[in-house]
């Protein structure tokens, strides 16, 4: 019999790093009593375990707010791999963004003065001339003593020396260096040991309705969750039993259900989801080194096939899209530690607003189609073209906003005339929080987001970049004529 708690402070739906980050600052940072998580799954199995693990403060474009809250989250990752010793292998080896496309080398430090005025850090330009900087690799581990900002080189014989396995056609490369990756589990899993020891409670069962009094959350209605269940139908009854937790605070950090529980409360969240894989791979001929950054390729390409296989793609509608051109953004990493050869591929080749569906809908092309990518910025990989891999494909949804800016703050209420006594979209709901739309960059942010969401729950002081995520931004039409001037979401 699962226990329920007679009440609570607060009750978190979601027990994703999202919900885990927030549980985290309420009760380790905050001090705040009474915190419960909720969620049907295990922690961390939805979407939070099928991320690339990368993290960056290279978000150029825009007006900044996501290169503050960047460097504010990579800030208290830093603190937390401090007081554990690096437990979840924080590092900083970079992104190397690449291109064989001369105006776009140009446009490299245009975009890299961008973020510099944002405050990524500062630019370094290696152009072979006397007085260039000297160019400082990145170490394999580690995150202490690295330089921020970014190197831009454009001295191919630079490039060549310490990237030798990038194409002979790339003109420029930009090493952006407060970026890298990390276990995701393991930091997921430090903060909630840190938030259950401060007094977190986790139930796994499921959100199935709200109570509302007054437009303000009185009590989140759970049912009895699989252990319950599993009793239940062993006796061969098929019945639901409904338990309530009254709470003064309710927060939707759901993930991919952000919006199917924003309906719990009427609301209509602007958020949509796509459908975004990764695959994973024996790399057993070492095209890609060990101590290799997070690689990106810049161009747009059409993949390396045959004229026969070209023709052939063609002549079905299903098929002819491989046949044309795609978008920039092919990235690769390696993974795991210096004994592995597994390498971790990326491309969001076809992004389009998808339904949440789990398990999810298998791609038949993906291995074969992000390998050719690949082969654009890392020819070696070409070797495994004649056989492809057996590879590991899992993913998850990226669920995002217009804009591919994450909601923390207030909750929105339902429309006038929804429901009774409901207040307008724009006005929030007394003691309902979302924290929620952490796109691709959920991990990342997520030490960030939390600290912002219990800021915004305690009524603390928040910080200048604060506006930038609050849902109540799109009430504002100065906001939404900007909106149509974005052409960039920052999103790989």
């Amino acid at each position: 019999m699962l226990s329920i708690p007679p009440t609570a402070e607060v009750v978190i739906c979601g027990a994703g790093i999202a919900g885990i980050a927030a549980a985290y600052h309420l009760a380790v940072r905050q001090g705040v009593k009474g915190v419960v998580l909720v969620d049907e799954r295990p922690p961390l199995t939805l979407t939070s375990d099928k991320s690339t693990e990368a993290y960056r403060n290279w978000w150029p474009g825009q007006d900044g707010a996501m290169v503050r809250l960047m460097n504010r989250s990579i800030g208290l990752l830093e603190e937390l791999a401090d007081e554990n010793e690096n437990v979840f292998r924080l590092n900083r080896r970079g992104y190397l963004f690449a291109t064989a496309e001369a105006e776009r080398a140009t446009g490299f430090e245009k975009i890299a003065g961008e973020a510099e005025a944002q405050g990524a850090g500062p630019i370094r330009i290696h152009d072979g001339k006397d007085g260039a900087p000297a160019y400082a690799p990145a170490p394999a581990e580690g995150y202490r003593g690295q330089p921020d900002g970014a190197d831009l080189i454009v001295d191919t014989g630079l490039i060549r020396r310490h990237f030798p396995y990038l194409s002979p056609k790339t003109l420029a490369v930009l090493h952006a260096r407060r970026c890298g990756w990390f276990s995701g589990q393991q930091l997921g899993m430090y903060l909630l040991e840190r938030a259950r020891d401060a007094g977190v409670r986790l139930l796994q069962t499921r959100v199935v309705g709200l109570e509302f009094k007054r437009n303000r959350v009185e009590r989140g209605r759970v049912d009895r969750g699989r252990v319950y269940s599993v009793q239940v139908l062993r006796d061969g009854v098929t019945a639901t039993a409904i338990a309530t937790i009254p709470t003064r605070h309710f927060v939707n950090a759901a993930g991919p259900m952000l919006k199917s529980v924003g309906s719990l409360l009427g609301a209509e969240l602007p958020v949509y989801s796509e459908r975004h894989c990764k695959a994973s791979f024996p790399d057993t001929r070492g095209v890609v080194p060990r101590e290799a950054p997070l690689l990106v390729w810049e161009d747009g390409q059409s993949l390396p096939w045959s004229a026969e296989e070209r023709a052939a793609l063609r002549e079905s509608p299903d098929t002819r899209w491989l046949a044309e051109a795609l978008p920039p953004g092919v990235h690769a990493r390696p993974e795991g530690g210096a004994a592995s050869a597994n390498v971790l591929m990326l491309w969001a080749y076809r992004p389009i607003a998808a339904k949440e569906i789990f398990p999810l809908p298998e791609d038949p092309y993906f291995t074969e189609v992000v390998l050719r990518g690949m082969t654009a910025m890392v020819p070696g990989l070409k070797a495994y073209l004649e056989r492809i891999p057996r590879a590991f494909v899992d993913g998850g949804y990226y669920t995002r906003t217009r804009e591919n800016r994450f909601l923390c703050g207030p909750h929105p209420g339902p429309h006038i005339g929804q429901l009774p006594d409901a207040a307008p979209a724009e006005n929030p709901i007394e003691g309902a929080w979302v924290l929620g739309a952490l796109s691709g960059f959920g991990l990342m942010a997520s030490c960030a987001a939390g600290e912002l969401l219990a800021a915004h729950l305690t009524g603390s002081p928040l910080p200048p970049y604060a506006a930038a995520f609050d849902p109540r931004r799109y009430a504002d039409p100065a906001y939404l004529e900007r909106l149509e001037s974005w052409d960039d979401s920052g999103q790989l």
